[in-house]
């Protein structure tokens, strides 16, 4: 059965968001604390590693074209090249993820006299961790996606 990634992909979206409040609601302290687990600069800081990456090493383009893949024909060598910018644009939120709790870490280990503020800056620091293991969970079926229609193209040449 043939899927559209698209349909994939928000297919996945919702699972995240079902689990979310699943999480949040069995948690003691209600659906309130769903906004803990919202920090912009986290996930700037992400996203600023992530895209002028993939940018810098000209994969932005190919990585843009997974989201289409099975929707829109592409060649076998476009397929490859897609490939290789999702892996890289997967390499780069986990190193992009590492890099942030490293800084946070420190700087919050820095001020390691402050005790009051000490778990508050420590759930912030593993933010950036929580957001790259979503960003992956949307990037693996845009790689598995370019992967089998890249093993149908080799099919069908062998033909």
């Amino acid at each position: 059965m043939k899927k559209n990634i698209r349909t994939v992909l928000l297919g996945q979206l919702l699972i995240v968001v079902l689990v979310f409040i699943f999480l949040i609601a069995m948690a003691s302290a209600g659906m309130s604390a769903a906004l803990w687990f919202i920090d912009l600069p986290s996930l700037v800081t992400l996203l600023l590693i992530l895209i002028p990456g993939l940018i810098m090493m000209g994969e932005w383009k190919d990585f843009i074209k997974a989201f289409s893949v099975g929707i829109r024909k592409y060649s076998l060598l476009e397929l490859k090249n897609i490939l290789e910018a999702v892996a890289a644009a997967q390499k780069l939120t986990v190193f992009g993820a590492l890099f942030a709790v490293i800084i946070s870490g420190v700087l919050i280990l820095g001020q390691i006299n402050d005790l009051d503020s000490l778990g508050r800056n420590f759930a912030v620091c593993f933010l950036v961790g929580l957001y790259a293991v979503i960003i992956e969970f949307f990037l693996l079926p845009l790689r598995l996606n370019a992967e089998r229609k890249m093993n149908e193209e080799m099919d069908f040449e062998d033909e």
